[in-house]
């Protein structure tokens, strides 16, 4: 992949909320919300972007946020057992702390996480609406963390014109598993509501990979909940609304390379936000605050037992404030450019952090807390009947590194005689070090460096969509190829007295994301997405663990009646190289191995029993495959789970 050596992302796609929603009571599947909160087909942005609708995730079964994440090109999960365990999503060859997580446009990123990586093992999906995924750099928008891209959940709103609505979901399987949820929504004049709660337990699966010798065929139990409450009130040009989601799971953890069964955790987060937007001049510029409170709490405990005397008690606790005014203003036609928008507005973050965590002669230690600020602006419009621009630029001011100056730019060309739409992008972004980095101790022997500079990167992306009028219509076939390419600099590690912590690392990586649709009848269409990346060590020339060459997927949804859905995945992970290896009798290895490749088959078919209530099956990893997604820990073995929803 050498000679590839000009291509890639950009999220520049200005999408998702800025400040949410606007006044809408439901996104329209059809477009992404940009930077200038003006709903704008997906195809007239600037990025690489998956959408995943509520549609979706019950038709293909996805239970949690990883697993809706590992069939998204562009991307490789790796998750340290079953449901419920430690996940992370590295996206076009970037670190997995260079991926930001909104929900409903708010960062969630734990900041009591080492590297304030977002954990994708712990988030329910059922009162989730939709999931925007936008790969490449989008500092420009969302500020530090989004060098990888943007995931952004949104979450269920109430239905428009319904005074009541229930709905909910109840099902059982294999591995001791019960999942529920229930939920109602409506809208009573200006007002409008949703509250729902949702649990998930299971016995799930043993972790550990039968060929460790020292195997004892533990499983790793998964209990779940979370609760979602919204309230708001509109009248057309002004709105109110509050939120406030919790989420809670208790988990079995197991140590490489042996079974524990005393090592359980607790992770625990409060999320709580309340805005107003109104619009003025006839709706030309519509402004809005919002303010949020995001609380985690995470406790791992594990009492000495037969095979360990150790006693771990690691408590994490952090908290992320944010307060935000946004605008976006209508300019229409200027000049030469019509649908122009600007977008534009102030933020400012304070975080937190108390965490305890180790033994007590090797014992971690983060007190401390630090608040940014940030200006930002964006605009796009169209040139003549084809040309889609876009830019944005945000300034970060923090109090303790010396901020960053984020950038991005794209193009979207139409060229309708052959149906295709031509797309390039670039920008920077950037990556905070985190609270642990600056000022965590280790015992007597580490510090923090309070002098860390920012991780930074330059990405940029070249790519096309194209629909072949094949099968009777004109788009029976749709082909996308993206190629990208991104350069970090200043990425923190240890120094060679391990110490402290340094910028001295240097990274890249490049590759090619190619999508195929086909339709060749109305009840059927197929995709198909393959990935190829190269990412490397910039000093060692080492490959990068954790990130595959090759990652391939492929689903269908089959709907040979009007009420039967039908949805295969495949999921193909080629060889992963990694730096943390164990060997058949659980010791470590040192330097890159690779892990073996896998495939995992999943299978979900729904029936639709009365316009109300559907009932459905969910075969996750039919083959049974043991493959290793990180090395020491299995992917979770043959499921079924049978259940039903409803809406009324």
């Amino acid at each position: 992949m050498k000679s590839m050596n000009r291509a890639a992302p950009l999220a520049l796609a200005l999408p998702l909320l800025l400040s949410a929603p606007g006044l809408a009571q439901q996104a329209i599947p059809e477009t992404i919300v940009t930077a200038t909160r003006i709903p704008t087909e997906a195809e007239r942005v600037p990025a690489a972007i998956t959408v995943l609708t509520r549609a979706d995730i019950e038709e293909r079964g996805y239970q949690t946020l990883a697993e809706a994440m590992a069939t998204v090109p562009g991307m490789n999960l790796v998750q340290g057992g079953g449901l419920g365990q430690q996940a992370s999503v590295f996206i076009r060859g970037t670190a997995s702390r260079h991926v930001l997580v909104l929900l409903d446009g708010v960062p969630v990123n734990d900041p009591s996480e080492a590297n304030g990586a977002f954990n994708f093992g712990n988030e329910l999906l059922g009162d989730i609406e939709r999931i925007e995924i936008v790969r490449g750099p989008g500092s420009a928008l969302y500020g530090s963390g989004a060098i990888g891209g943007v995931i952004n959940l949104v979450t269920r709103r109430a239905p428009a014109g319904v005074p009541v609505q229930v709905f909910g979901d109840v099902a059982g399987g294999s591995q001791g598993t019960a999942r529920g949820a229930l939920g109602a929504a409506g809208s009573l004049g200006n007002w409008n509501y949703m509250v729902m709660g949702q649990g998930l337990t299971t016995q799930g699966s043993d972790a550990t990979p039968s060929r460790f010798r020292a195997d004892t065929k533990e499983t790793e139990a998964l209990r779940a909940g979370a609760g979602t409450a919204r309230f708001g009130w509109a009248d057309g040009t002004s709105m109110v609304e509050g939120l406030l989601r919790w989420r809670e799971n208790q988990l079995d953890l197991d140590n490489i390379p042996n079974d524990d069964p005393n090592y359980e955790g607790n992770d625990r987060r409060w999320f709580g936000q309340l805005r107003t937007e109104t619009r003025l001049f006839d709706g030309v510029w519509t402004t809005g605050l919002r303010a949020a409170v995001t609380e985690d709490r995470r406790r791992y405990i594990n009492l000495p037992d037969a095979r360990s005397s150790a006693s771990t008690d690691d408590l994490y606790r952090g908290q992320r404030q944010t307060l935000d005014w946004g605008n976006r203003v209508r300019l229409g036609d200027v000049g030469p450019f019509s649908m122009a928008g600007l977008a534009f507005g102030v933020t400012h973050e304070r975080e937190s952090v108390d965490a305890t965590s180790g033994s007590p002669g090797f014992r971690t230690v983060t007190d401390a807390r630090a608040s940014s600020t940030a200006l930002h602006a964006g605009v796009q419009a169209r040139l003549g009947d084809r040309l889609d621009l876009s830019a944005g630029l945000r300034q970060d001011l923090a109090e303790d590194y010396d901020g960053f100056l984020s950038w991005r730019a794209g193009a979207v060309l139409a060229v309708p005689e052959v149906a295709s739409r031509l797309r390039v992008s670039a920008g920077t972004a950037f990556k905070a070090p985190s609270l642990y980095q600056r000022f965590g101790r280790i015992g007597s022997f580490f510090r923090g460096n309070p002098d860390l500079e920012a991780e930074t990167s330059f990405a940029w992306e070249a790519g096309f969509d194209t629909d072949l009028p094949i099968f009777g219509r004109r788009d029976g076939a749709t082909v996308g190829v993206t190629y990208f390419n991104t350069r970090t600099n200043d990425l923190i590690n240890f120094n060679r007295a391990f110490s402290s912590l340094e910028n001295i690392e240097k990274a890249s990586s490049q590759g090619v994301e190619m999508e195929l649709r086909l339709r060749p009848a109305r009840w059927l269409e197929t995709r198909l997405a393959w990935t190829i990346t190269d990412a490397r060590d910039e000093v060692t020339d080492a490959p990068l663990a954790r990130r595959p060459r090759n990652v391939v997927s492929a689903g269908a949804r089959l709907s040979p009646t009007d009420r039967l859905v039908i949805a295969p995945e495949v999921l193909f992970t080629g060889p992963s190289p990694d730096t943390a290896s164990y060997d058949d009798s659980g010791n470590f290895l040192s330097g890159v191995r690779y892990n073996k490749s896998g495939t995992v088959l999943n299978l979900t078919a729904s029936y639709r029993v009365t316009p109300a209530i559907t009932a459905y099956a969910e075969g996750r990893n039919l083959g049974n495959s043991r493959w290793e997604p990180a090395n020491g820990f299995v992917t979770p073995g043959r499921s079924l789970l049978v259940g039903t929803r409803f809406v009324f």
